[in-house]
């Protein structure tokens, strides 16, 4: 994968000013599937956010979603060819497409194409990536806790999912 990533993150020294804390290439990354990659930039453990301290917010389970009233902040590599993988989190996710080209596929079949400037929100629908096209493209997301839906169609999303499992 070329996904690479220099991430600078600023906080304040012990008189208050202002300062770098990491200047660094995030190694938190991991491969659920041949033809993607998922990096963890930061997270948020509440709203409103901690501001202060030195932990790196980096240092959160790649695959999981944001904890209770949390947020992620990632950036995904999708081949040429990525494999399959319909999925859904009870998250809002806004999603910027850095670098080339995908199509985003709902459960029903609709598809949009989506270019490098694109933007998209993702409101808690199954859906899918495809790239079709012949360079990688690359997603920066930030997925915000949201309220599980708890109408009769989520239910059954969820048996669905449960029994393609199986």
């Amino acid at each position: 994968m070329v996904l690479n990533l220099r991430r600078v993150v600023t906080g304040h020294d012990s008189q208050g000013r202002a300062v770098v804390t990491i200047d660094d290439h995030p190694t938190n990354r991991i491969s659920n599937r041949p033809g993607h990659e998922s990096m963890v930039v930061w997270t948020t453990s509440g709203t409103p956010a901690e501001i202060l301290g030195d932990q790196d917010g980096a240092a959160w389970p790649v695959s999981t979603p944001p904890i209770p009233q949390g947020s992620i902040f990632r950036l995904i590599e999708y081949l040429p060819g990525v494999e399959s993988r319909m999925h859904r989190t009870d998250t809002i996710d806004y999603a910027v497409v850095i670098s080339g080209e995908i199509d985003m596929r709902l459960d029903h079949g609709q598809e949009v194409h989506l270019k490098a400037g694109d933007v998209l929100v993702q409101r808690a629908t199954i859906h899918d990536w495809i790239n079709r096209g012949h360079e990688p493209c690359v997603i920066a997301f930030v997925l915000l806790d949201a309220k599980p839906r708890s109408d009769a169609k989520a239910r059954s999303d969820a048996k669905a999912r449960s029994d393609a499992k199986e």
